[in-house]
């Protein structure tokens, strides 16, 4: 098979049908990579499992939490992988994928072609993060700056808890306004009082330190959400509500419209137009796919002036730096959301650090981060 040159990998990029803005980048990643870099091959790949506890303090809760839920789990599973090329270069992630004989399949599939070919490619999940830290290194520049010429230099990094009792809430609040945090998303459900939960973090922490809560449609009916959310807004802190009500929500959120004193978040459904053309929500939440499918919607977020809290890497250290690159190459991301803090480790050497709020996106070629390889031996699974 013949190697692809520099045009014929940009040609093909450009098939994908992604915006000039999104293609910019990548013509200039491209002129800075190496020739040599360019016709690299993918030559192998370790795949290695861990097993990541939750964090002591709210383990008990979190487990609680989630088997109240029908989530019967007590730790978190990345699969970590590292992918070599020809040139000596090694990208890592966590795969994301449900399971190892998904992941060692797409990883076989990959070997002897360039990383370059996989750019943008949803249907690699995390894997698409190891392509990414490879062509960042090869290119010589951040990720930020394959997907965009001027990616902000830092970006809003949300706190996160699950549904806990008020005091322990309160006491995670304090944890994360501490370590820099300002905004503060927390789990509304009906076994733990949202009003109670929300007093109790105001009393503790400052009155800069925001918070949104996140029913996951759990309070089902436009009456009960409007009783709770004019609750909620007597709390400064409050500022937001994601997902008050049963899916799919399009008629409640019409009857909604202008009844809330909080900002309204929903998931992003498959046909968003009718929530941005009657100005049913001020924010929408996505996950899911890292590549095309996240490009898109982020250049929607733009052009809409609906912005997006995203949420699509979350529990790792490798691929939550990844999500930050993102939020800082696109305008339309308000927000990244991750829960690697209630973890034992993040499986990286260098610390998440958020100061007044913000991540400092690194700015070394790739990731810009380094696996904790002993870490990763601690916490290996067979």
């Amino acid at each position: 098979m013949k190697k692809p040159d520099r045009r014929q990998i940009l040609k093909s990029v450009a098939g994908l049908g992604l915006a000039s803005s999104v293609l910019v980048p990548l013509a200039d990643a491209s002129a800075a990579a190496p020739p040599s870099s360019l016709t690299s091959r993918i030559t192998k790949f370790e795949v290695i499992p861990t097993k990541l506890a939750y964090y002591e303090p709210v383990r008990e809760a979190l487990t609680r939490s989630f088997s109240l839920q029908g989530r019967y789990q007590t730790d978190f599973s990345p699969t970590i992988v590292k992918l070599y090329t020809d040139d000596g270069l090694m990208g890592i992630c966590n795969a994301s994928m449900p399971n190892q004989t998904a992941i060692e399949a797409t990883l076989k599939r990959m070997v002897g072609h360039s990383p370059w070919e996989y750019l943008m490619d949803d249907s690699l999940q995390g894997i698409l993060v190891a392509v990414y830290d490879l062509v960042g290194q090869a290119a010589g520049l951040p990720v930020s700056r394959l997907f965009a010429a001027s990616p902000k230099k830092r970006i809003v990094q949300t706190w996160w808890s699950q549904c806990y009792p008020p005091a322990l809430m309160a006491q995670e609040a304090k944890r994360g306004e501490n370590l820099g945090y300002k905004v503060h998303k927390v789990k509304a459900r009906p076994w733990e009082d949202v009003i109670e939960q929300a007093a109790a973090i105001c009393d503790v922490v400052k009155s800069d330190f925001r918070i949104w809560a996140d029913a996951n449609a759990w309070w089902g009916s436009v009456g009960r959400t409007i009783h709770l959310c004019e609750k909620l807004g007597q709390f400064n802190n409050c500022f937001a509500i994601e997902s008050p009500i049963a899916r799919p929500g399009i008629a409640g959120y019409r009857e909604l419209k202008g009844k809330l004193p909080l900002q309204v978040a929903e998931h992003m459904t498959s046909d968003p137009m009718p929530y941005v053309r009657e100005g049913l929500l001020d924010s929408f939440i996505i996950g899911g796919p890292m590549g095309r499918t996240f490009v898109q919607r982020a250049l929607m977020a733009e052009v809409t002036k609906m912005p997006l809290w995203i949420e699509h890497s979350i529990e790792d250290g490798i691929n939550q730096v990844f999500q930050a690159h993102q939020a800082a190459a696109f305008p339309g991301v308000e927000y990244a959301i991750s829960i690697t803090h209630v973890l034992v480790d993040d499986l990286t050497k260098e610390p998440f650090e958020v100061d007044n709020g913000f991540y400092q996106v690194p700015t070394k070629p790739g990731l810009g981060v380094t696996l904790d390889d002993d870490a990763v031996d601690k916490y290996r699974i067979a």
